[in-house]
């Protein structure tokens, strides 16, 4: 296929990949007898599972509603970015018929009401969202703005407006979200990381560092620095913005000195520092679109460690800001349901990212000279990383 890995990165936005729909449903019908039956029988539906919850809320086989929105079908490596349609060259191509997929909607609008069979009968369906963008709209990511999840991986996510920015550096070109059904989308920059708060799950469950992940704050603090130990959590390989799959974790850096309290701080900031990457390459792609004075807006689970929120901070050379709720995917969800049924206004969405006296702000305390040292230092590690998937057991 001409291009190979990114032969539909123009219209859709991502590589060829597993990862997302298209690749899984040409395996199954191509594999799985049932499904090229129901399709020549024109009984076949396919979509995600936003689709699935939907059709079943709204009647199931009773004339239920075969739907996506423009998030998830951005997904499924078959939706034109620009026109938020279904890509007819790409279906065509890959061999897939228009009419097994669902209806493209947007993210904020009256999709239909819950059926009988369910609680909440006669409640309308207004707000579908995938998680990520659900999250973005929960922190009010305005243009030029971004946010991180922190779980067990990391998702970072930049919002260029209304331009379909793609990147050189690595990263995803996605679509953020679209408030309505006449209402302009806007699209984003996306870097994923693999491995974040999982590394603090290998401390845990691994090493037996720590009894609980929670611990982890209170060793990493027992020292001011890492005493020059860099830890690159590459456990499958790194993904953006290096995209290096030879990759094999490493830590660097270890003296008779080195503690564990050194090696707990030292996954703390390898965290920092790939959040850090991710965030440098939005910075080059969006060149030109920056705010005035850029922030990081984040969530997840792992944000209540005050120490790593700090050193984030610290890393970044920019304040990080944590809301009261980090719950944020949720939050967007009823904010897009809530907008649809005129609860509230999207200028009282977004007006709701200003920050509030609930929000907690980190302000970054490194000096210039010490933060590029560390990061030059931070590069190296990554280097040794490469290369080192045939390490014989």
């Amino acid at each position: 296929m001409p291009g190979g890995r990114t032969h539909f990165v123009e219209t859709c936005g991502l590589p060829i990949s597993t990862y997302f729909s298209a690749m899984k449903l040409i395996w199954l019908m191509e594999n799985v007898d049932a499904v090229k039956e129901g399709i020549k029988k024109k009984d076949a539906l396919f979509g995600t599972v936003d689709s699935w919850l939907i059709w079943n809320l709204t009647g199931g086989v009773k004339g239920g509603l075969h739907v996506t929105d423009v998030s998830n079908a951005s997904r499924t490596m078959l939706m034109n970015l620009k026109t938020l349609e279904w890509d007819k060259p790409t279906l065509e191509t890959l061999k897939i018929p228009a009419e097994i997929l669902p209806k493209i909607i947007s993210n904020s609008e009256i999709i239909g009401k819950i059926t009988e069979g369910w609680p909440l009968v006669g409640f309308p369906i207004a707000g579908c969202l995938g998680d990520q963008h659900a999250a973005m709209v929960g922190q009010a990511c305005k243009k030029g703005e971004a946010k991180s999840t922190y779980g067990t991986g990391a998702f970072i996510l930049r919002n260029t407006g209304e331009e379909v920015v793609h990147s050189t550096h690595g990263l995803l070109t996605t679509l953020a979200f679209k408030l309505g059904s006449k209402a302009p989308a806007n699209y984003a920059l996306e870097g994923s990381i693999a491995i974040a708060g999982a590394a603090v799950q290998w401390l845990r469950d691994s090493l037996g560092v720590i009894k609980s992940a929670g611990e982890i704050e209170e060793l990493a603090s027992q020292v001011d620095t890492t005493g020059g130990v860099y830890f690159v959590p590459a456990f499958n390989g790194l993904f953006a913005p290096w995209w290096r799959d030879d990759a094999r974790g490493v830590c660097i850096g270890i003296t008779r000195f080195t503690s564990k309290a050194h090696i707990a701080r030292a996954v703390l900031e390898s965290m920092c520092f790939q959040v850090k990457d991710v965030l440098d390459s939005m910075h080059k792609d969006a060149a030109g679109s920056e705010e005035e004075e850029f922030l990081l807006r984040v969530d997840g689970g792992a944000t209540v460690n005050n120490l790593l929120m700090q050193i984030q901070a610290d890393l970044l050379g920019s304040p990080v800001v944590r809301p009261a709720d980090i719950e944020t995917t949720a939050l967007g969800a009823a904010y897009a349901a809530g907008l649809a049924v005129g609860v509230w206004t999207e200028e009282e969405i977004f007006a709701s990212g200003e920050k509030s006296k609930s929000d907690t702000t980190f302000r970054p305390k490194l000096n210039e000279e010490l933060r590029k040292k560390k990061v030059d230092s931070w590069f190296k590690a990554v280097e040794r990383t490469f290369d080192l998937a045939d390490l014989s057991i």
